[in-house]
């Protein structure tokens, strides 16, 4: 459940650092919206990205890693068609939230380690 918590955490951090520093990232509204994809996000992380993570492990592998990225941008494109309060405009800021979110998950993963 801690996991969880801070996944969430993380995820709206991340979100609040893209929508601040990414132009043409957009969250319209509060907290409440932030929550929301925060929750979805960390969903979709906890749930999808393995599976996802386990069918592309040869492209993962072959690419160092760098796949990681395309999943991430996937599950973060997959949130923006969920949701009309949550718009990417173009690949460029795609591409740059996708990395804020991402270290922003794994400095959350780090905390929840040193805590537990």
């Amino acid at each position: 459940m801690t996991r969880f918590i801070v996944s969430i955490l993380a995820n709206l951090a991340g979100l609040w650092l893209a929508s601040y520093f990414v132009s043409g990232f957009l969250v319209n509204g509060g907290i409440k919206e932030y929550l929301i994809i925060g929750v979805v996000l960390a969903i979709l992380n906890l749930v999808v990205k393995p599976i996802i993570k386990l069918i592309t492990a040869p492209l993962i592998i072959i690419t160092l890693g760098l796949f990681s990225i395309v999943i991430n941008a996937v599950l973060l494109l997959t949130t923006d068609y969920i949701f009309n309060f949550f718009t990417i405009e173009t690949i460029e800021a795609l591409f740059w939230s996708t990395i804020i979110i991402g270290i922003s998950n794994v400095l959350g993963g780090i905390t929840n380690k040193i805590v537990a």
